[in-house]
């Protein structure tokens, strides 16, 4: 009986074991490719002046704070003690990095600054595209069958840098393509507030819905229903 998934209890003892096994190696391919990632685009970003690279390589550190907040947090038997101060991480990590992009970004529309073509930023946002949706799926998906808000949390923020891949990309064609420079620092204040908006929500807890108790209401969200559909 153990050994089954019973509806609206959650997963077996089991299945929750693999779940956090599962969590574990998601954390540790999404470190490894934004320690990859947060390398190439603040060199390429200061090589090119662009504050939207910048910004997006910085996004990237955050993003290693974030997962090795929700390691730290599974490393435990007893994981569940260390959720609120995991989501403490992740919000604080996205306030600050708001913080620092918007700073660039209003020095570069004042004109501190025009940034220039970057081929490697294009490459990268164009990579960023394809590899993050899944990682993003795949945690979320665990995190949620699992009840881990802060494992849902950080899936969200690898799913912020795909969003935050796709307006790198078009501040940087912009400008690659028709000399327009403000499109980058434009670019940078989508990307700070976008992570503010998902710094509040870590903040509070609203890391979208997991597995609802079994007199508990549905999902508020039409996220969980999603999941079932695989990634986008």
């Amino acid at each position: 009986m153990s050994a089954i998934d019973l509806p609206g209890l959650g997963p077996s003892p089991a299945r929750r074991t693999a779940l956090r096994r599962r969590i574990r190696l998601l954390v540790a391919a999404t470190i490894t490719y934004n320690v990859i990632e947060a390398a190439v685009a603040i060199t390429a970003g200061a090589a090119a002046s662009s504050a939207a690279l910048i910004g997006f390589g910085l996004d990237s550190v955050v993003e290693v704070a974030s997962a090795a907040a929700v390691a730290w947090q599974f490393s435990a038997a007893d994981h569940e003690k260390r959720e609120k101060a995991a989501l403490r991480v992740i919000a604080i990590s996205f306030f600050a990095l708001a913080a620092y992009v918007t700073a660039g970004a209003v020095r570069a529309l004042l004109g501190a600054g025009e940034a220039e073509h970057s081929t490697p930023g294009l490459v990268l946002a164009a990579l960023s595209l394809m590899i993050m949706p899944f990682l993003s799926w795949a945690q979320r998906h665990a995190g949620r069958e699992l009840g881990s808000a802060s494992a849902v949390a950080d899936s969200k923020q690898t799913l912020l840098c795909t969003y935050l891949s796709g307006v790198l990309l078009a501040g940087l064609a912009l400008n690659s393509l028709f000399g327009w420079a403000w499109a980058d620092p434009i670019a940078a204040l989508v990307i700070a507030a976008v992570a503010v908006k998902e710094g509040r929500e870590a903040w509070r807890g609203d890391a979208c819905c997991a597995v609802p108790a079994p007199s508990g209401p549905a999902c508020a969200d039409d996220c969980c229903s999603s999941d079932r559909q695989g990634p986008a």
